[in-house]
């Protein structure tokens, strides 16, 4: 009637009512979710922080591993790169992350107990892993599997696998120069890891140039290359393969390149080019490779048109 105000229907003023009320329940459960997530982060940190400590002094002090400290950076990164579908994931903290966490605390025990570092080092991923579950749930967790298990790649190897890579590298490295060289008409004569060039120049292949360090920084650079690419996953997983024959041949060409400074101009020069010039021009030349292997994969690779 005129004059009179409409009046909404009574089960849309309940259900009105009922948001209103849930409105400051909703916003308390979400606080609370960010304080015990606040709380588990700055707990987790203080708990490894002795083994973080220790694992930033390693980065530092051996070359082979030092490319471990852009790890957690790049983590980061892929993160905010994948931030839009991350969005999308419903949280729902599941409690199997407490298994994950017992697990983790397990292998650190073991660690400690045996005096094995590299177990609690891989406790810490394993217990961010853990976390991650317990507080966003199935969903989030199997969106960021992938970037956890590349967090693995910031702690150095153990001691019996480092040297069970680092010989044979070492022994490929000088084989490879060796007949590299001589394909391009030097003389080589090899005394175990030491080249002899032309009769007169002694060049040593030292367990630095094994190229170690090259094959955790490729592997590195080619995970987050497999994880930002748009390409089916057995291309991303050739990618990762295809790292470690990249590494070799790379560090491959760095010896050689290096063997005929030593031949043409001086020692000194050519280490130089060794430790300085190369390292920086190999990591590009990688990229370069990695990224033609994907644009040969595009060519050879016809799928079939949508119907």
């Amino acid at each position: 009637m005129p004059g009179h105000s409409a009046r909404k229907p009574l089960a849309a003023r309940h259900r009105e009512a009922r948001s209103i009320a849930h409105a400051p329940t909703a916003d308390l459960a979400a606080g609370l979710r960010w304080a015990a997530l606040i709380a588990i982060v700055l707990t987790t940190i203080w708990s490894y922080w002795p083994t973080l400590v220790d694992l930033m002094k390693e980065w530092q002090r051996d070359e082979d591993y030092s490319v471990g400290q852009l790890v957690p950076l790049a983590a980061l990164w892929l993160l905010w790169h994948d931030r839009a579908r991350l969005k999308t994931c419903v949280i729902r903290p599941c409690w199997w992350g407490m298994l994950v966490i017992l697990l983790a605390q397990g292998a650190r025990a073991f660690g400690l107990v045996q005096l094995f570092q590299s177990a609690e080092r891989y406790s810490f991923v394993l217990t961010v892993a853990g976390v991650v579950l317990l507080v966003a749930g199935w969903q989030v967790f199997r969106r960021v599997a992938w970037i956890l298990l590349f967090l693995f790649l910031m702690v150095p190897l153990p001691g019996r696998v480092h040297n069970m890579i680092s010989g044979p590298l070492q022994d490929l490295a000088t084989v490879g120069a060796v007949v590299t060289l001589e394909l391009f008409g030097t003389a080589v004569a090899r005394e175990g890891h030491v080249m002899v060039l032309n009769d007169n120049v002694p060049v040593a292949v030292a367990e630095a140039c094994s190229g170690l360090r090259m094959l955790t920084a490729f592997i590195v650079v080619a995970a987050t290359l497999a994880y930002v690419v748009n390409r089916p996953r057995w291309q991303k997983a050739v990618v990762l393969l295809s790292s470690i024959p990249v590494a070799i041949v790379c560090n491959l060409i760095r010896l050689v390149v290096t063997a005929w400074l030593f031949l043409v101009v001086s020692g000194e020069v050519a280490e130089r080019f060794f430790h300085d010039f190369a390292g920086w021009t190999m990591m590009p030349l990688a990229v370069v490779l990695l990224v033609a292997e994907l644009w040969i994969m595009s060519r050879l690779v016809v799928e079939d048109a949508k119907r």
